[in-house]
């Protein structure tokens, strides 16, 4: 896009009472962006702390190990199932309003569930809780963005990236001291605070109208630059999670590691993850969504495909080494998922967009892990962690970068995005 042709957007947007990119944005986008991604830290914070936790839970409660992991996937599966009518509840109804109502259902689970005394009732309560995720999960997203102009919504999206990798650093580390401290419980009593705390800044900084919400619904949400996302933001999180239930299984059952020497491969990740997220940020608002989209998955592809060479040990300082470009290559598409989907459709859209990208990434990470089990299903050898490595490698490679090129490509679909959203 020429010069000229910018300036002439520009001028357009500040004669309809927009914001130029070059203009400081207002404080309260920015206490805007800290309350929702608060909220959403939450639910990061609450897998886990809570995963910490089972094995004292099946201790007190007289139940075998493998039976609590009902917890997980009662959580988990209501949390999908309300993502999708939570989303349309956000466009029709606001986040704030739906933000507020799913914080409180979740504080209510999450009580309850630290009063129950067997395992069937601790179940019911992690159902409440995951109702409640799912419907703060789009709100809070729509939320956050909501302050920012289009081409400047990566800078946002950055931040939110970040505070996903920080709460997966300190969840285990809370868990644990909470667990040892005090007992299991006081995981979720702990949540409790969180979740009020996270209502007030909801209440305090998110207007109660965010945006134009459509009355008839009918406004296009699976624009082909959504499907694109989606599918990167679910091929991630399938590498992601089944990465990480193959180190883990690997390093504890082969190599003999414990469960916290092993847990340190995921809190590396996690910190490379939370660091490339506000890179991926910037680089996305200045040159568009797909050029960090195509580095990150050529960096976490070719990161892989070097641990899948038979003659590369798995469990020395150069798996270390080698878990550099594959975190950072995960952490860069995280940003560029989200800013390409919600810059290619309404504000009046942006709660089911949100949702989604949401049940892409649940549904990406069920099949990663799926198929990490699959192949791991005669033991996790050297072997046969090299080969599902490599599958993982090829995914990034063969099947990630042609749909990363899919995505937005330059500065000016954002400028053009924003006129529209005017």
């Amino acid at each position: 896009m020429a010069v000229s042709d910018q300036s002439l957007l520009s001028r357009r947007r500040r004669s309809r009472g927009g914001r130029a990119s070059g203009d400081p944005l207002p404080r309260s986008a920015w206490t805007r962006l800290a309350a929702c991604t608060a909220a959403a830290a939450l639910l990061q914070l609450d897998g886990t702390v809570i995963t910490v936790a089972l094995p004292t839970v099946a201790h007190d409660l007289h139940v075998t190990s493998a039976s609590t992991a009902v917890i997980l996937s009662a959580y988990f599966a209501a949390y999908a199932l309300l993502l999708l009518p939570g989303g349309r509840l956000v466009d029709r109804f606001g986040a704030r309003r739906v933000a507020l109502v799913g914080l409180v259902v979740f504080a209510v689970g999450a009580a309850a569930g630290a009063l129950v005394s067997n395992l069937g009732l601790l179940v019911v309560t992690r159902v409440v809780q995951g109702i409640g995720a799912g419907l703060v999960s789009p709100a809070a997203l729509a939320g956050a963005v909501s302050g920012f102009p289009p081409e400047r919504r990566g800078g946002a999206l950055g931040i939110w990236g970040a505070s996903a990798g920080v709460a997966n650093l300190l969840g285990p580390l809370l868990g644990g001291l909470l667990t040892v401290g005090f007992g299991w419980r006081a995981d979720w009593w702990a949540l409790v605070p969180l979740a009020l705390l996270a209502v007030w800044a909801i209440a305090e900084h998110l207007p109660a109208i965010v945006h134009e919400v459509g009355a008839d619904g009918r406004q296009r949400v699976l624009t082909p630059r959504v499907v694109a996302a989606s599918a990167v933001a679910g091929l991630t999180f399938a590498v992601m999670i089944g990465t990480f239930y193959l180190a883990e299984q690997y390093l504890q059952r082969s190599v003999g590691y414990s469960a916290l020497g092993a847990s340190a491969v995921l809190i590396l990740v996690a910190l490379l993850v939370a660091l490339a997220a506000p890179l991926a940020g910037r680089i996305a608002d200045s040159r568009g969504e797909r050029l960090p989209a195509i580095i990150g998955f050529v960096a976490a592809g070719v990161g892989l495909a070097l641990l899948a060479i038979p003659a590369v040990s798995l469990h020395g300082l150069g798996t270390i080494a080698l878990l550099i470009p594959v975190g950072i290559g995960l952490g860069l598409l995280f940003v560029p998922t989200s800013r390409a989907a919600l810059n290619a459709t309404e504000l009046a859209s942006h709660g089911r967009v949100s949702a989604i990208l949401s049940v892409a990434r649940l549904v990406g990470a069920a099949v990663g892990a799926g198929l990490a089990g699959a192949a791991l299903a005669g033991g996790p050898t050297a072997s046969t962690t090299h080969s599902a490595l490599a599958v993982a490698a090829g995914a990034c490679l063969l099947l990630g970068l042609p749909i990363a090129t899919r995505l937005g490509g330059s500065r000016a679909d954002a400028i053009e995005l924003t006129v529209l959203d005017s």
